[in-house]
């Protein structure tokens, strides 16, 4: 009796294993696992229904029940610190085109003129050389605090990565930045 037992699951495992090589030939591995441990897969009411939602895709599925395709942008609200990093980001595209702008000027007119055009923004007037000191000011205070942010989290996390403590900072992030740059409108 064990021996036939032990010979019966022999054959079995080598059915088993010739089932799998067989099957590496024409299907995938999870085609063949479905078949070894079988798994529920999604129930369909009826073969037609199962027929008419794969011909619907999502986007469209959703505009025939009226409801937005979700998260919508205009009814979700990223949190704070999602803000944040994202105009940290932001920030250092506006640095980099802001150093590719003076690059190219001082390429294009030669040597001192970036200078010159910071002298013509300056004689401007007040409202003119004002919003441009605070435009250059607020993306590197920011994007340097952001940095600065950033590496007390790294350091520290055990004591600055609560939910709470990540919404103060970055609302300090923001504040500091706008009253810094404000001030630097005056030097």
């Amino acid at each position: 009796a064990e021996k036939q037992s032990a010979l019966l699951r022999l054959l079995n495992l080598t059915s088993t294993i010739k089932m799998f090589l067989s099957h590496l030939q024409f299907n995938s591995l999870r085609s063949f696992s479905r078949r070894v441990i079988p798994v529920r897969s999604m129930t369909i009411l009826s073969r037609k229904s199962g027929e008419e939602h794969k011909k619907e895709n999502y986007s469209s599925r959703m505009k025939l029940t009226g409801r937005p395709v979700s998260p919508h942008v205009t009814i979700y609200s990223f949190p704070i610190t999602a803000l944040s990093s994202i105009a940290i980001r932001v920030t250092g595209v506006a640095l980099s085109f802001g150093c590719f702008g003076l690059g190219a000027i001082e390429l294009a007119g030669g040597g001192g003129t970036a200078a010159g055009v910071m002298e013509i923004i300056g004689n401007s007037g007040v409202l003119i050389s004002s919003s441009a000191k605070f435009c250059v000011a607020f993306p590197c205070i920011y994007h340097y605090l952001g940095a600065v942010r950033h590496y007390v989290w790294d350091k520290y996390p055990e004591h600055t990565l609560t939910t709470e403590q990540t919404k103060q900072a970055s609302y300090a992030l923001m504040g500091s930045s706008v009253v810094i740059s404000g001030l630097m409108i005056f030097i």
